[in-house]
């Protein structure tokens, strides 16, 4: 090997070294963008599995509001038809007084504003944690989709050092590029594109 081969070899090392630095610079920005899509995820997938049981909470706490309201309904109704067979006014007037609480109750039982347990209240409060649930979950989705997007950039990127293919790095920063906007997509307005 002559001292021109020699140089014209130790050139082409140097130039692929710095193409590889480029590639591990690539792939590390890559991998620190997929940090973060997997803890806006993980985040994400937390607040929809804690919505939905909140939202399962309220709705069964709803159902038993909506039982006890029925029932002391029944009753006042059943006490009504009793009240017309008793003679003894005294008697009358407790029953009408019991019948008169047992609807003020019920009444409780649908609305009650001041503690937001009223059957109305519960069943508004169910809505606003199914719906934030279904935020987070579309995010969630977005943010699996931009990780996705990470992990492949990162595996063509490595493979760039490996094969020398300079097209495999181009398309792992479009992935990157793809993952960053599939992230701003979950973080800023997640229902604008429907993957689920």
């Amino acid at each position: 090997m002559g001292a021109h081969e020699s140089m014209e070899h130790a050139e082409h090392a140097e130039h692929a070294s710095g193409s590889n630095k480029r590639i591990a610079l690539l792939i590390a920005v890559i991998a620190l963008f997929l940090a973060f899509s997997e803890t806006l995820g993980k985040g994400a997938q937390t607040e929809s599995i804690s919505k939905n049981v909140e939202a399962s909470n309220l709705w069964a706490f709803f159902q038993a509001k909506s039982i006890r309201r029925t029932t002391v309904q029944a009753v006042a109704e059943h006490a009504k038809l009793s009240l017309g067979l008793s003679g003894d006014d005294a008697q009358k007037a407790a029953l009408a007084k019991q019948i008169d609480d047992w609807n003020k109750a019920a009444a409780r039982y649908r609305s009650e504003p001041e503690t937001g347990e009223g059957s109305e209240q519960l069943a508004a409060r169910a809505k606003k944690a199914e719906e934030a649930r279904d935020l987070a979950m579309a995010r969630y989705h977005h943010y699996e989709v931009a990780s996705a997007a990470f992990q492949i950039g990162i595996v063509l990127a490595s493979a760039t050092i490996i094969t020398g293919m300079i097209a495999l790095a181009w398309v792992a920063g479009a992935l990157a590029l793809t993952g960053l906007a599939f992230t701003a997509i979950g973080l800023f307005a997640p229902h604008a594109v429907h993957l689920m």
